[in-house]
């Protein structure tokens, strides 16, 4: 004899149960000494639940949730970072550079082998684009050419190394411009806020077109530079950089370039340096005074107030000797006919065994100038033709502080300055 499941279930699933038999819907156990369907506790709700789950399935499905079983929603941040690498991938480019090896003695032609290898980024609708100086020169003297490549095209390109400057590490390239990808958008750095999210794209380790994020961890970071000199205003982020990113974009959460990855900081483990969270990217602001020069100048053209000045070092072995602080840059020589000559500013002289302190810079536009790098950075980041207030102490004396108004040239248009020396300290220094 049918009858209904005694658990209750019943609900429209269709469950039954016999005399020898347990629901369909239940599980069936047996005691020891005879054999009876026993429902355990928990069944009914069992059996609810699954109904509940079978009705949210629904739900999912036509909401458009689900596919195929498979979680598939993103959360909008995450919808943006998919979109923002999509419009942005196709205009990173790998780059890399080789050179010729005479395999054998009497072998007629040399071998092409690879020299190293980077990332950069298209700059404009022209063909320019744009990777680090050490990318391109790692191994030797600059290349008149490299191997570009792009995503979604199965050549390489040859691109014409337009110009490079070393003290910046940045590269300027060219190639044909055909069906060139739209340029990056370009961003500004100097508005950056620390915690602010940013993404990375490259070929690290030759694993094309990869995709890192993170946050600006820092900002106003000095990295030394592939010409010796320090980049200033670096920023620093934990989106993971490795050997292969160098050149590549940093962007911002709006998919702008607000800076080109440059370095790492990282343990070398094995002769394999990799990313522990700490990498660093040239501004843009910088970037874009750089690139711009280049492409119309072929070269930086770096403006000059027309004077030498004593060297850190020597100055602060000056200060030793004079017993005096000298809170600045001391100038030392001022080109004849130059912006500074124009201007009054006057140099150091010699009286015999004694010396006559010239003027101090201690400001340039309200931003104090401590050492000579910071003249230096102040300087460069005006354009010929500019006009810069500086600060100076005359005599160096705090009493006799006065504002000076110089206005800018290139240095090719300075007469070449004469050769100056302190006493017992051989040459003092750095042009300006």
């Amino acid at each position: 004899e049918t009858t209904p499941s005694s658990c209750g279930c019943d609900g429209g699933l269709g469950s039954t149960a016999t005399a020898n038999s347990p629901p369909t819907c239940c599980p069936r156990l047996f005691f020891s000494d005879r054999r009876f369907p026993i429902h355990p506790p928990h069944a009914h709700t069992d059996c609810i639940e699954k109904k509940d789950l079978a009705e949210r399935l629904k739900s999912s499905a036509k909401e458009g949730k689900l596919s195929a079983g498979v979680p598939t929603a993103l959360s909008e941040s995450e919808n943006r970072i998919v979109s923002t690498f999509t419009r942005v991938s196709p205009s990173v480019c790998f780059v890399q550079v080789s050179q010729q090896v005479q395999a054998l003695p009497f072998q007629l032609r040399a071998l092409e082998v690879p020299a190293g290898s980077g990332s950069g980024f298209v700059w404009d609708t022209e063909g320019h684009c744009v990777t680090n100086y050490h990318v391109i020169a790692s191994r030797g003297p600059v290349p008149s050419t490299v191997k570009l490549k792009l995503q979604g095209s199965a050549e390489s390109f040859d691109a014409e190394v337009v110009g490079v400057e070393p003290e910046k590490d940045i590269a300027v390239l060219k190639i044909k411009p055909g069906a060139l990808p739209p340029p990056i958008p370009i961003g500004t750095s100097h508005d950056l806020q620390v915690g602010q999210t940013v993404l990375a794209i490259g070929n690290p380790f030759g694993l094309d077109y990869t995709l890192t994020t993170g946050v600006v961890s820092a900002l106003g970071r000095d990295v030394d530079g592939a010409g010796g000199r320090p980049i200033k205003g670096c920023i620093q982020t934990d989106a993971a950089i490795n050997p292969g990113n160098s050149g590549g974009p940093l962007l911002d959460s709006r998919g702008r370039l607000i800076g080109i990855n440059t370095a790492i900081l990282a343990p070398n483990r094995g002769g394999q340096a990799g990313s522990i969270g700490i990498g660093f990217a040239i501004p843009v602001d910088t970037v874009r005074r750089v690139v711009s020069q280049i492409i119309r100048y072929g070269r930086v053209v770096r403006p000059s107030l027309g004077i030498n000045v004593l060297d850190d070092a020597l100055r602060r072995s000056y200060e030793a000797q004079l017993r005096k602080k000298l809170p600045g840059v001391l100038v030392v020589e001022v080109v004849p006919e130059s912006p500074a000559a124009k201007a009054g500013l006057q140099p150091a002289r010699f009286r015999g065994a004694d010396v006559a302190l010239g003027d101090l810079i201690t400001h340039v536009n309200g931003e104090p100038t401590r050492q000579v790098e910071d003249l230096l950075s102040a300087i460069e980041e005006s354009q010929v033709g500019a006009e810069v207030e500086l600060r100076v102490l005359r005599g160096c004396d705090e009493r006799r502080a006065e504002k000076v108004r110089v206005r800018l040239v290139s240095r090719d248009q300075l007469p070449k300055a004469a050769s100056a020396t302190f006493p017992n300290m051989g040459r003092f220094g750095s042009g300006r």
